[in-house]
């Protein structure tokens, strides 16, 4: 089935319609939540917003875009509301956390603590630093990264031309080592 046809039919409230978008787009939006949130359940509790909030707001569809591109833009903004949500969460979470501690990390932790706590550290840290990126510079990052969405693809998601794309792209790369670069350093010493 053609875009249009589906389009169309989603328009008309047909289940089979919501069915196939649904197969069609759900590793993608899955994917593209992932690579900002980077927690899979996370990642999928988003791309169960994201096809909720097509399933009521279809009729406003206006295709000016591509409804790939459409489901991008719903993705990202999901996952960014996501992020600004769980910032308040998380602090409340590390409160209790220290105070009662987190017997399920512990226990897998004794198996190899001292790698354990090494991929943690590693994993904590390149995520800090994606999070450090400024908005723009994020969403490209992990469109190009985590999508493999080219330079046009990725202008079209975030309304941009391909030159500024590029730039964003090579800032959030530059940003990204410099962070890591530190990181690594102070691990050395």
């Amino acid at each position: 089935m053609i875009e249009k046809e589906l389009i169309e039919q989603l328009k008309s409230g047909k289940e089979s319609a919501f069915r196939q978008l649904v197969e069609t787009y759900q590793a993608m939006v899955v994917n593209t939540a992932m690579g900002m949130l980077h927690n899979q359940a996370d990642a999928e509790d988003v791309a169960q917003e994201v096809f909720i909030q097509v399933y009521y707001s279809i009729t406003k569809f206006r295709s000016d875009s591509s409804l790939k591109t459409w489901l991008y833009r719903i993705t990202i903004t999901r996952s960014l509301n996501f992020i600004r949500d769980s910032k308040k969460r998380n602090f409340f979470t590390r409160i209790e956390d220290f105070f009662q501690g987190n017997k399920e990390e512990l226990a897998a932790s004794n198996l190899n603590p001292q790698k354990s706590l090494e991929e943690k550290e590693h994993a904590k840290a390149i995520h800090s630093a994606m999070e450090a990126l400024p908005e723009n510079q994020k969403i490209a990052f992990a469109l190009s990264k985590y999508e493999e969405l080219s330079y046009k693809e990725i202008g079209e998601v975030m309304q941009l031309s391909k030159s500024s794309v590029e730039s964003l792209l090579f800032r959030a790369k530059t940003n990204l080592q410099k962070k890591l670069l530190i990181y690594y350093k102070n691990l050395k010493k």
